[in-house]
């Protein structure tokens, strides 16, 4: 047999090997026959890229800790209830919330939480100023994690808040993604910290020997502060300065919102971003709640919020299953906002199911995003939905990175997921599910200002556009499952 009848048959054989794998693993129907393809059109590289990144597969040993901490996390609510803090009036609410509440019970082991005080905030210096301040404040702890960190502007303000803090005896942990951060992880702000006593750690570092125990491309997408364990911060926001932040990506600046509250949603953030830093350092749990001041902390006020963590080993489909829950709720009006919208089918079809019962449904999306590939798998189903009578809004002042979900100004979902299947199979997210009209009504006053300084996307326009831009929009759709 020659060189290239000997290549053909391995390439075969690969193929055959790895679709068996594919059909056994049992992942969504347009996710396995992507692989397949892939597999089958590149010989040897796209079976090596299956086999790095083909599936939801992590280090066992991350799996187990992940399982132990899950434990934690349902003792701590347990006590919650016995406390009485997760007490909730449901009958002030409608009863998809309480369904709502359930789901997230049984699917994540994560209940809702009454007596919390919230600030949505949309401006982001005047969040980086007020995360620099109330560090500075800080007595006891600082606990921080982000997606991304990046030099420059308001966000230095923060880094020297964290060296202050330290310098006091304030214990201050960081958390960055290796691959999210990495930029910043090769400058000299990680050793600044270090030198003045701030624990900074990179969340899922990447290596040769890591990809064979687990993905590499499965990210810590979190962004939660938490401050002496009184005060957290969750939302969209990196901690970059958005006037700084990839300023020659051709986007405009980036947009986001973040929400501080106070209260006994504060004790579940906590727990999450703890669990992290425990993975990453193996410290015992007891000597971290300790040491960041996790407690059950008592009212603040009255909203109701429920945090729900997602990713690789902490759930299979909790939070896309909160998701389509939330939109099956909606009777009036759905609005979403999400940088990068690339949903799953399930996803689409209750999108297009909330339109076709009536419901006025609205999805604000940014009119550049910073990745091409997306960009054109999510013009794809920008069809689909219109048909259906979803409104679609393209912000055309940066790039809107806020991503959240409200039902008729009534329950919401906001956090770091977007509405593609990157945050819903792959990364670690955290999102708050609110049952509160206040919080809703803010929400959607937020998401109205979006609306302003976007321009409606027409059926009409978007059926005119050329055959190629068409053909490219349907060959990333194609792969979209990957993306």
């Amino acid at each position: 047999m020659d060189f290239i009848s000997l290549s053909v048959s391995v390439h075969w054989l690969l193929v055959t090997g790895i679709g068996i794998r594919v059909i056994m693993k049992r992942p969504e129907a347009g996710v396995a026959l992507a692989w397949m393809l892939l597999v089958a059109v590149v010989p040897y590289g796209g079976a090596l890229v299956y086999l790095l990144i083909g599936e939801r597969r992590i280090d066992p040993r991350r799996e187990r800790e992940i399982k132990a901490l899950q434990q934690d996390y349902r003792r701590l609510f347990d006590t919650a209830r016995e406390q009485g803090i997760t007490d909730v009036d449901w009958l002030s609410h409608s009863p998809a919330a309480k369904q709502l509440d359930t789901l997230g019970g049984n699917l994540v082991g994560s209940h809702a939480v009454g007596g919390s005080a919230f600030q949505l905030k949309s401006d982001t210096a005047e969040v980086l100023a007020t995360l620099a301040s109330e560090i500075d404040a800080a007595k006891t702890s600082v606990l921080m994690e982000f997606y991304i960190w990046a030099e420059g502007g308001a966000a230095d303000t923060v880094l020297e808040a964290l060296i202050k803090a330290a310098g006091r005896g304030v214990s201050c942990r960081v958390l960055v993604d290796a691959i999210g951060a990495r930029p910043w992880w090769k400058g000299d702000q990680p050793a600044r910290l270090r030198a003045a006593g701030v624990e900074v750690r990179p969340a899922l570092p990447v290596g040769l020997f890591r990809s064979f125990v687990g993905r590499t491309d499965l990210r810590l997408h979190r962004k939660i502060v938490v401050i002496d364990g009184e005060i957290a911060w969750t939302g969209s926001m990196n901690l970059v300065d958005p006037r700084f932040f990839k300023a020659d990506a051709g986007v405009g600046e980036w947009v986001d919102a973040m929400v501080r509250v106070e209260g006994p949603i504060v004790g579940p953030l906590a727990a999450i971003a703890i669990g992290d830093w425990r993975l990453e350092t193996n410290e015992p749990i007891s000597d971290l709640v300790k040491s960041a001041g996790l407690r059950l902390n008592p009212a603040r006020g009255t909203t109701d919020m429920q945090a729900i963590p997602s990713g690789p080993g902490q759930s299979v489909d909790g939070l896309l299953q909160m998701m389509l829950a939330l939109i099956a709720a909606a009777r009036e009006e759905l609005v979403v906002t999400t940088p990068y919208l690339v949903p799953d089918a399930s996803l689409l079809r209750a999108l297009r199911g909330a339109a076709g019962r009536g419901v006025a449904v609205s999805i604000i999306v940014p009119e550049r995003v910073d990745s091409v590939l997306t960009r054109y798998a999510s013009r794809s189903y920008f069809e689909d939905l219109l048909d259906a009578g979803v409104a679609i809004h393209l912000y055309r002042d940066g790039l809107l990175h806020t991503k959240s979900i409200v039902a008729d100004s009534k329950m919401a979902m906001f956090g770091t997921a977007n509405i593609d299947m990157r945050s819903i199979w792959l990364n670690y997210e955290d999102v708050l599910f609110v049952y509160d009209p206040a919080f809703s009504t803010e929400l959607r006053a937020l998401q109205a200002t979006y609306i302003e300084a976007s321009d409606p996307l027409l059926p009409g326009d978007w059926a005119d556009r050329a055959t190629t831009e068409r053909f490219t929009e349907n060959a990333a759709r194609l792969i979209s499952p990957l993306l």
